[in-house]
């Protein structure tokens, strides 16, 4: 009976002070002129489907990235076309490629790594843009309001998961552009326990 309230009184606190959930693994966000060097001088992002983020989608194009100890393959593009070409990794991959990539918030990549970027006999090499992506939290205004933090805030997140985590230095981004999902990469994910559907509660920074 104690073990059923206490779960019901953790799903009702996770409803109203609250977010989903979601786990990004490796990733490519590619520059027009990228696009062109690695796929051709016709080429275009082709959508397979659509991400949580509204105008975010999964490409049909896949890459190879070239480290300086290692190699990894199939990585995913995501689209649309961005102004500047962009690598997200997670610390582990970092340590696969032989690259140390800085914690950033995606778009920060003054002075980070770079790579090769790898599709069949093209290559790209990048000069900088490898990142691991900061823990952040997508809010619309309105869950913004609800859970009492502002654009910019650093929050802690209590991962609601099968191997409880709290994460601290989470970083909140808030647009009317956005869904409410929180980020996790694979390395913390896996930390956690994550599955589908799990929530966190936010808690102060």
């Amino acid at each position: 009976m104690q073990t059923n309230l206490i779960e019901t009184l953790t799903n009702q606190l996770s409803l109203s002070l609250g977010v989903e959930l979601e786990a990004s693994g490796r990733h490519v966000h590619l520059s027009k002129e990228d696009v062109t060097a690695l796929f051709g001088p016709h080429a275009a992002l082709t959508p397979v489907r659509p991400l949580s983020q509204p105008g975010q989608f999964v490409c049909a194009q896949r890459v190879t990235l070239e480290g300086p100890k290692g190699t990894i393959s199939n990585v995913v593009v995501l689209g649309p076309e961005r102004p500047h070409t962009q690598v997200e990794l997670s610390l582990t991959d970092g340590v696969a490629l032989g690259i140390r990539p800085p914690v950033r918030l995606s778009g920060d990549v003054a002075g980070t790594p770079g790579i090769t970027l790898r599709y069949g006999d093209r290559s790209v090499k990048l000069s900088h843009g490898v990142i691991a992506a900061k823990r952040h939290i997508h809010l619309t205004p309105a869950d913004a309001r609800r859970l009492g933090v502002e654009n910019g805030e650093e929050v802690r997140l209590a991962c609601l998961t099968s191997r409880p985590l709290t994460f601290g230095g989470v970083e909140v981004r808030v647009s009317p552009d956005y869904r409410s999902f929180a980020h996790l990469d694979y390395d913390e994910a896996n930390a956690c326990g994550f599955q589908k559907g799990d929530r966190a509660i936010l808690l102060p920074g």
